[in-house]
């Protein structure tokens, strides 16, 4: 049983990001898109200030994000990178699993990365990211490099929006076609 600890919290200010975006685009009317809470089982709270200091996952989280954008059904997770190898243990089987079963329903799967050492963000569709999986599980690299990703995929810095994923969510879709 997993264990929830302040541990919990990195990523945390990447995740208000997005939930700011999804805000604003909720706003505008071009997407709904809705942070899924992980199910947790409390064990200990501090007194004073009345807050969880210990708790159990009480099941396996899939993604952090659902919604659908403009009639297209999409999930996402949100990873952060302090280096420019991203470790593929950051992503657990269940997740790609259950990205692999929502892309065969007809909708998009993909993961948003913050590299924080750069200030870059990164739209990685999750075909890119299972040739990185199944190249780990053949042996090969448990990890991919920034330098492998596709420069078409960067986020572009855009006035208003702090994690401006739809342009590149139209660009997806437009290379699936």
């Amino acid at each position: 049983m997993a264990t929830w600890t302040s541990r919990g919290l990195r990523g945390s200010t990447f995740e208000e990001m997005i939930n700011r975006t999804n805000q604003k685009y909720r706003e505008s009317g071009l997407a709904l898109v809705q942070k899924i809470p992980t199910p947790i089982t409390p064990v200990k709270m501090d007194p004073d200030n009345k807050r969880i200091t210990l708790a159990y996952f009480e099941q396996k989280s899939t993604i952090d994000y659902i919604g659908v954008v403009q009639e297209v059904p999409i999930c996402f997770d949100a990873k952060e990178s302090s280096s420019q190898t991203f470790n593929l243990q950051n992503i657990h089987e269940h997740q790609v699993e259950f990205m692999r079963d929502f892309e065969k329903q007809g909708g998009v799967a993909f993961f948003l990365i913050y590299y924080t050492q750069t200030e870059e963000m990164y739209y990685l569709p999750f075909e890119f990211l299972d040739l990185f999986w199944q190249r780990a599980k053949n042996g090969g690299r448990k990890s991919f490099r920034r330098e492998e990703l596709n420069p078409q995929y960067i986020l572009p810095k855009k006035d208003g929006i702090l994690v401006p994923y739809l342009d590149i969510l139209k660009k997806d879709l437009e290379d699936r076609e």
